[in-house]
């Protein structure tokens, strides 16, 4: 039996079991979230997969004696292939509302789906489990995110020929079944299995469109996007598809977790910054088999790379936020003067980090000059700016400007 690795996520909801009446756990199909809720069950709980024919049947059929047949807690993995279950969870606990009573899971975000959302509000707590961060791939707890926001930046000295050791990383990903995967034929086999059943299982699980033989074409189309400003007119323009209806996919893409859209950082800059989206795609090792890329050519090709790189950075990022004490959420800015920094961590009382990406191993100080133009435009409220690159030294360009090895990122 191959080992499983500790999930960062699960301390956080343990406790939300001893307060909340329903833990909700979503993200891509295949992240690991029957794994991890199989570890909640307990001697008194009980899991069970709408993935089964039959039990999706009966849950389907008399949700109320479905879930009366279960223990405490009731975990219900991949509750989104019956959505008559919400309104009989909501009418369970409104009879008797006591914490850890259920967990539920889906491949699609639950809420965004009109009968969860309803009914559940209130009285749930949502995580979102992504496929494995570095960290927790090489056994090591992220508190990356935290220490930007610290008195004093992270000291560390970055392994030797970096971008070799990083870009391996890049292609492989983090989802669980790739990850032991060696060979990239294997890798690439897998992906297009997991595409096929993504669109064939998920999107019809939430979407009333019939036809969705486009989507693989979006999402390779959407790929060789990644890390750029989303523009619907020009997608939709290159896919032949009104805007309407590429609205559409694009929100069906968003709630089975294969793309994520980073809002834009306004602030105080009000018209001076582009307010579209960036897209991103949720997962490198996806990304870069919709490419066709292997390691020789993003070695190579370093606008590949770049772009291939803050993806990486963005969504490593995002797993943090899950475990982070301080929560804040995440951005990007680009400026309509031409000014851009990659990510931009902001804290709920208003400090800011911003974050730009170089796949270089030199760093020179015209380098943060994006970063020194946010920082005088939103004064106190800047914390500081790091640039991440493949060198080895944590260097200083100014008393909150900071140079970091990449690998600062999951072993910090």
């Amino acid at each position: 039996m191959p080992r499983v690795l500790p999930r960062h996520l699960l301390p956080d909801i343990r406790r939300a079991l001893t307060d909340t009446p329903v833990v909700v756990v979503t993200g891509p199909r295949q992240a690991g979230k029957s794994t991890l809720v199989q570890q909640l069950a307990g001697p008194n709980g009980r899991y069970t997969t709408l993935d089964d024919g039959p039990t999706r049947a009966a849950a389907a059929a008399d949700p109320e004696a479905f879930l009366s047949d279960l223990g405490v807690p009731a975990i219900i993995d991949e509750a989104q292939r019956a959505p008559g279950l919400a309104l009989a969870i909501k009418a369970a606990i409104d009879r008797r509302r006591s914490p850890g009573r259920f967990v539920l899971t889906g491949s699609a975000d639950l809420w965004t789906l009109p009968g969860f959302a309803t009914a559940l509000a209130g009285r749930m707590e949502i995580f979102t489990l992504w496929p494995f961060s570095q960290g927790e791939l090489d056994g090591h707890r992220e508190g990356f995110v935290d220490a930007l926001f610290a008195s004093r930046v992270p000291r560390q000295t970055g392994a030797d020929e970096l971008r070799r050791t990083v870009f391996p990383r890049v292609l492989r990903g983090g989802f669980p079944e790739v990850a032991l995967r060696r060979a990239a034929s294997r890798r690439d086999a897998w992906f297009r299995s997991y595409l096929a059943s993504v669109v064939d299982r998920e999107v019809r699980d939430v979407s009333r469109i019939e036809d969705l033989a486009e989507l693989p074409r979006l999402m390779a189309l959407l790929a060789a996007r990644a890390t750029d400003v989303l523009n619907v007119s020009e997608v939709g323009r290159a896919m032949e598809m009104n805007k309407m209806t590429l609205s559409r996919y694009l929100a069906l893409l968003e709630r089975v977790f294969l793309i994520r859209r980073v809002r834009a950082w306004a602030g105080d800059l009000g018209r001076r910054v582009i307010q579209h989206p960036k897209l991103i795609l949720t997962d490198t090792g996806l990304l870069t088999h919709l490419q066709e890329l292997d390691l020789d050519r993003v070695m190579r090709d370093g606008r590949l790379g770049g772009a291939l790189l803050e993806n990486f950075v963005l969504m490593e990022l995002e797993k943090q936020l899950g475990w982070s004490r301080t929560k804040p959420a995440l951005y990007y800015l680009r400026t309509y003067d031409g000014a851009e920094i990659d990510a931009v961590l902001e804290r709920r009382n208003g400090e800011l980090v911003g974050i730009e990406v170089k796949s270089g191993h030199a760093v020179q100080d015209d380098d943060f000059a994006a970063l020194r133009l946010f920082a005088s435009r939103v004064g106190d409220r800047f914390r500081r700016g790091i640039l991440l690159y493949a060198g080895r030294e944590t260097v200083a360009f100014g008393r909150q400007l900071h140079a970091l090895p990449l690998d600062a990122l999951w072993t910090f």
